[in-house]
């Protein structure tokens, strides 16, 4: 029987491990099976810089700083496997949480399972991740490949419009890369994005291929006309694909309220579910800020939470 089992790494899972640890509950971690998809560590393994977290003046790298938090927890008393959940029952307690041919017990499950960035599907998208092409222009704009240099922003929506605005701090010019003559963002912030100087809407394109080369990484892309077809290349340093996140929460579909994106729903100031002893943290929860760091608070949030439930029902 597990005092709680955390499904998920990264920030949030790491976090939460490290302050259950140090409650003296033992936790178990399951981060994923690699060779089934799965990216122990989050997101920030695939991220080269991070300059944004408070404590590392020097900026490090995500899987290093993962591999830290990893390590933290582990002092306490965390346990990590390599494993993949593919189910988890509900409506029993404790609960079943399902591990390849396995079935563990668990008093608490806390959800630390993230969200992906959506991509086009382009091959020079990976061929360029990190070198080049990102998804979060608040992680990696300030970074010195990006500086006064040009700069592309693929999407037409509110977070689109945001990304490009705050990358306008950075580029030399930033150009907004989208497939129609008009942006489903709110007029205002729609407004504020064509009406700054450093921003250029490239209306009625779409990207069809980012450009680049070992040496330098992204270079430029290359755009398609939706009415003529027709091509050209456009220079720049960096691909900004602000198209959206999904929420890895297909595990729990139909056991915990979700929003229309498929954002696990917590009960407000906390992390609870309406499932009793069933929590949510990080970006699998949380539509809106998506950082390394609101990540970790909220995996703080959830083992706080969790260990007042236990202590509520084991006391």
């Amino acid at each position: 029987m597990e005092n709680m089992i955390i499904i998920g790494s990264g920030p949030a899972g790491y976090t939460c491990a490290l302050y259950a640890g140090r409650a003296e509950l033992a936790p178990l971690c399951f981060e994923g099976d690699p060779f089934e998809g799965y990216l122990p560590g989050g997101q920030l393994m695939t991220t080269t810089e991070v300059e944004n977290y408070p404590g590392y003046p020097e900026g490090i790298t995500g899987p290093e700083m993962m591999e830290e938090f990893k390590k933290q927890a582990e002092r306490f008393g965390a346990r990590f496997e390599h494993k993949t959940v593919t189910k988890v029952e509900t409506d029993v307690h404790p609960f079943k949480v399902h591990v390849e041919d396995q079935v563990y017990e668990a008093k608490t499950v806390i959800i630390a399972t993230g969200a992906t960035a959506k991509y086009l599907g382009l091959e020079s998208e990976r061929t360029y991740a990190n070198r080049g092409v990102s998804a979060c222009a608040t992680c990696d704009g300030a970074v010195p490949r990006f500086r006064n240099q040009p700069l592309v922003v693929v999407g037409g929506g509110d977070t689109a419009m945001e990304e490009a605005i705050f990358l306008t701090k950075f580029a030399s010019m930033v150009h907004i890369v989208h497939r129609r003559d008009e942006f489903r963002a709110s007029k205002i912030m729609a407004k504020r994005a064509v009406e700054h100087p450093k921003i250029t809407v490239e209306w009625n394109s779409t990207v069809d291929e980012v450009l680049g080369n070992d040496k330098d990484g992204v270079t430029g892309v290359r755009l398609k006309d939706t009415q003529s077809g027709e091509t050209r290349e456009l220079a720049c340093t960096g691909y900004f694909c602000a198209i959206g996140h999904k929420p890895n929460s297909d595990l729990f579909t139909g056991v915990v309220d979700m929003d229309d994106a498929g954002y696990i729903k917590t009960i407000p100031g906390t992390t609870k579910t309406k499932v009793a002893g069933l929590f949510a943290c990080g970006d699998v929860q949380d539509p809106i800020y998506r950082q390394a760091v609101t990540a970790a608070g909220s995996g703080c949030a959830a083992a706080i939470d969790a260990t007042r439930w236990l202590e509520e029902h084991e006391g």
